[in-house]
């Protein structure tokens, strides 16, 4: 293989991006250079990445799979040249961090992954809990700092609290879905499709909103803590779901495809949130890790 880093850059760019001319507009080149940059890239795999539709790009299997390697090349490449430019001492200590369920499955994996690359002496303690014990544990002074998908309810005044991402609903159906041709969905038109309620970080109070604001109370199909078993249950057609973009992925594990389409109507996007107490300055160490979080990105493409 022979790819090239403008290959793997062009690559990712695209992908987050669902279509080649947002992608060239972010890049700044032309949306021919960026295409045939990917159909080398393909070539050299020996696979498809995209499947081409008239409305965009979406990542086949192998190529939503070679997706993370991608990320992880760019990375890596990043670090790399952060660490050449540091001449300074490298950082060592201890941090305590606090996560929420979902912050623990997509978004924790990548931001600890940046934060360890970049100060790799610094050993991290994680959390996993609920918000409201999370707020009770920064504010005791137990926890540094925490990323936490934010609530209906308002965190503690006691703590200084930034948005790191705002992820929007949309909604997961199974392939060949009689509404999958559609681009916007509305919630009337689902009345009678079985949901499946994920009962993680108040995902399936959002669903109930919606379907009381609208007026229908479709049937529940099941209710889970796992948002894989979501994910393999709307796959194979036991139900749709209402799930905030960051948890979207095209595949299930077992490969099965599944389609998201945005909803009519506006609901409020889940909140991704990093907190620390108020008034109690932040050590180097942390301080590092608020300065990670604030460049995070999740760069989903919207496949």
């Amino acid at each position: 293989m022979a790819f090239s880093f403008r290959q793997i850059q062009y690559f990712v760019a695209v992908a987050e991006n669902g279509a080649v001319s947002r992608a060239s507009h972010e890049l700044s080149i032309s949306q021919s250079t960026v295409t045939e940059a990917i159909r080398e890239l393909e070539a050299d795999l020996g696979f498809p990445l995209f499947d081409r539709r008239s409305h965009g790009v979406e990542l086949t299997l192998k190529g939503h799979q070679f997706l993370r390697h991608a990320r992880k090349i760019l990375s890596e490449i990043a670090d790399a040249r952060r660490a050449l430019r540091s001449d300074t001492a490298p950082i060592e200590g201890r941090l305590a961090v606090g996560v929420t369920p979902l912050v623990a499955a997509y978004v924790l994996p990548d931001l600890l992954a940046r934060f360890r690359r970049a100060f790799p002496h610094v050993a991290v303690e994680i959390i996993e809990d609920s918000r409201d014990y999370l707020d009770h544990l920064l504010v005791g002074g137990e926890l540094d700092v925490a990323v936490m998908v934010a609530g209906t309810e308002r965190s503690s005044a006691a703590l200084h609290v930034e948005t790191m991402e705002a992820s929007p609903y949309r909604l997961w159906l199974p392939i060949g879905h009689r509404l999958a041709e559609a681009e916007s969905i509305g919630i009337v038109d689902l009345a009678e499709e079985p949901f499946v309620l994920l009962m993680l970080d108040e995902i399936a109070e959002a669903a109930e909103y919606a379907w009381r604001r609208a007026g229908v109370r479709p049937p529940v199909a099941i209710r889970t803590r796992s948002v894989e078993a979501a994910r393999s249950l709307v796959a194979t057609g036991a139900g749709v779901a209402i799930l905030p973009d960051l948890t979207y992925r095209p595949w299930s594990l077992e490969g099965d495809k599944i389609e998201a389409r945005d909803l009519a109507e506006a609901l409020s996007p889940v909140e991704v949130v990093i907190g620390w107490r108020r008034g109690s300055p932040l050590d180097a160490i942390a301080t590092q890790f608020v300065a990670v979080a604030r460049t995070y990105r999740a760069g989903r493409g919207r496949s």
